[in-house]
């Protein structure tokens, strides 16, 4: 059988790839063991600044595998939650490359992410509501801090699909492709921000992130705690020296 989840890393960029071409990349436990694994990895290893999850085939992902789950087979990782991410994402940035559909769980992995890039053939949607269920995934807690609250309302309460185009003008869609060409985009996008020092890109993630939580009195104090240490960084004076010398920084994530 081949793998659910494939990995390749270069030039700092990791691209995570949901293998299920078949089953439209539903998500089974397999698909969820191997995401969760690789972002465990890719967390963990030095190369690695930007994280690119996508699916084979020309699809993303369809949603949970019903089928498995039917047999038990749950599509959730101890630590991650479902598709081994919505629940504890990656500490480093990661975008999403759509083609296809991103439906159910599917559109949750995409909502999982920091940046989207997406194909004009895409289709998004929480068709929960319509098989009886609830889009229990992180889409009901992401989706109206992602998008205005009543196009959110819309989408979640009728279970319709909602366009690449639309969602890219409701701010969700970072960067819109011709059919075929969303990983590629991806890749340039992610090259961009590959260029960066690791430890500011994790920090400054991190911080946008947490301070959705955060009350004024102490954002500021909570913030120092996060970024103090990459002012004392190795990354920091490298930074410093090679705008002074006028050359491309070497970063080392220290």
């Amino acid at each position: 059988m081949p793998e659910a989840v494939l990995t390749e890393v270069s030039d700092g960029i990791a691209v995570i790839t949901i293998n299920r071409p078949e089953a439209r990349n539903a998500v089974n436990g397999a698909v969820a063991g191997g995401i969760a694994a690789a972002i465990d990895d890719l967390d963990a290893r030095d190369d690695v600044r930007v994280l690119i999850l996508t699916g084979a085939g020309g699809y993303f992902s369809a949603g949970m595998d019903l089928k498995g789950f039917l047999t038990g087979d749950s599509p959730v990782a101890p630590g991650r939650g479902f598709g081994g991410i919505v629940e504890r994402p990656p500490a480093k940035p990661v975008i999403a490359a759509v083609e296809g559909y991103a439906l159910a769980g599917g559109f949750e992995l995409v909502l999982a992410c920091d940046l989207v890039v997406a194909s004009d053939q895409a289709k998004f949607g929480l068709p929960e509501v319509t098989r009886g269920l609830v889009a229990g995934a992180g889409g009901l807690l992401r989706l109206a801090h992602r998008i205005p609250y009543h196009l959110a309302m819309e989408v979640a309460l009728t279970g319709e699909h909602i366009t690449a185009a639309r969602l890219r003008d409701a701010g969700l869609v970072n960067v819109l492709t011709p059919a075929g060409q969303a990983l590629a985009a991806a890749r340039e996008l992610a090259g961009r921000i590959a260029q960066n020092a690791p430890l500011a890109l994790a920090a400054t993630k991190r911080v946008i992130i947490e301070s959705a939580d955060w009350d004024s009195e102490t954002a500021f104090a909570r913030q120092g705690e996060i970024i103090t240490p990459v002012f004392t960084s190795a990354d920091a004076m490298e930074g410093a020296a090679a705008f002074a010398e006028k050359r491309a920084p070497l970063w080392r994530g220290k």
